[in-house]
């Protein structure tokens, strides 16, 4: 059923044509912006490239986003952010962009991190869809639980969104993969991208860790069948350059 998955990674942005080439990838995910910087994307000077390669490009927008903060100086530069990305994603041709869930204050309900998506989402043309990512985090953090998908789909399921599912993210924030994919379908509709690590900590550390298949603490099958399962486009985002992604992709594929 999943052999004719597409499996890639994500790579340096600068040639990302070449670095998928280097790995064998069908799909590569990139940044358009410094993760760690709240500037505007520049447009790419290879975006028709990008468009007519044939590989599916994905964004995974800055880590500085949180569009559920209860801080106006980071919640409404993290919408215009977004935006800003979707639009910079939309000129390459990009299937989708990973955002993940962030988090609410330490005093607020989770709910509250919900209504914030949806004004987040209701301020632009979502032209390009936005892929929600489980994290590994606790506490205060919006998608650290897989059924706070249901809410937050019931707030932003109109719009333009998907899932992203991460496997070292699910281990670590101590749910269940064997039941991950089903849980999250029930209230999504499926899986949009499946950004496949393994953990470098054990079940339930809330560390966000990855570690190269075979090397880290997730047992292999487990990996295999919440893949299987989801049967979506993959994208490693474990150590190393290209030599140990095209490793870590051609285990999946003889695997899978």
């Amino acid at each position: 059923m999943t052999t004719d998955l597409k499996i890639g990674a994500h790579v340096p942005a600068a040639d990302p044509l070449s670095e998928a080439k280097a790995r064998d990838a069908e799909v590569i995910q990139i940044f358009v912006s410094n993760p760690q910087q709240w500037k505007k994307p520049i447009p790419r000077a290879d975006a028709e490239a990008l468009r007519s390669s044939g590989i599916d490009v994905y964004v995974h927008s800055p880590y500085l986003i949180n569009l559920a903060s209860p801080n106006n100086r980071v919640r409404i530069p993290s919408r215009k952010l977004l935006a800003q990305t979707v639009e910079a994603s939309a000129l390459i041709g990009a299937k989708g962009v990973v955002v993940h869930g962030g988090s609410v204050g330490a005093d607020e309900e989770v709910d509250v991190g919900f209504e914030r998506w949806f004004k987040a989402l209701d301020s632009f043309d979502v032209t390009v869809p936005v892929l929600v990512e489980n994290t590994a985090g606790k506490g205060n953090t919006v998608m650290q639980n897989l059924d706070n998908y249901g809410p937050l789909w019931s707030a932003i399921g109109d719009f333009n969104v998907g899932v992203c599912l991460d496997t070292c993210h699910t281990w670590a924030a101590g749910a269940d993969l064997a039941t991950a994919v089903e849980r999250v379908t029930q209230f999504t509709g499926g899986i949009d991208l499946i950004h496949g690590n393994d953990s470098k900590d054990p079940f339930g550390s809330h560390r966000d860790r990855h570690a190269n298949f075979g090397k880290g603490e997730i047992p292999a099958e487990l990996i295999l069948s919440t893949i299987r399962e989801a049967n979506a486009p993959v994208v490693v985002e474990t150590p190393g350059g290209a030599e140990e992604q095209a490793a870590d992709i051609a285990w999946l594929r003889e695997h899978l």
